[in-house]
């Protein structure tokens, strides 16, 4: 039996004062109220890179080059239930063009990454910024 997976694709954005962008998650969806790397699916038909930068267009009215996207770390969960199993892929960013603003609800904030380490987050968030900060 093949396992049914989502692909998903996530940014971990870096200001150049050494603030770290997070999204929080607006009302009514999955982990509503939560801290994310901002980010989502990846399409059947796209690499993640190209993906992220289409879904931080989208969510955040922002401009990014796939070249721009480094590779960070990944998390993944297991299929539980009704809910499909997760693979989800962070990339770092540091250049990109615009101001983030949550354009689909929700908030977004710049923190420190002892504030980022410390927000609530859902649990592949929690083992992605673990990774990012393991050095802080």
């Amino acid at each position: 039996m093949a396992h049914v997976k989502m692909l998903v694709a996530a940014g971990a954005l870096q200001r150049a004062d050494g603030l770290w962008l997070m999204h929080r998650r607006p009302p009514g969806k999955h982990h509503a109220g939560l801290w994310e790397f901002p980010g989502g699916k990846v399409e059947a038909d796209e690499m993640p890179a190209f993906s992220l930068c289409r879904e931080l267009a989208e969510e955040l009215g922002i401009t990014v080059s796939s070249d721009a996207c480094v590779p960070a770390g990944f998390a993944e969960s297991a299929a539980d239930g009704g809910e499909r199993a997760i693979v989800l892929l962070l990339y770092r960013l540091h250049d990109w063009q615009g101001e983030a603003r949550p354009l689909e609800g929700g908030a977004v904030d710049w923190f420190t990454p002892a504030e980022v380490l410390a927000l609530p987050k859902p649990p592949l968030d929690i083992v992605l910024a673990r990774q990012l900060f393991q050095n802080v």
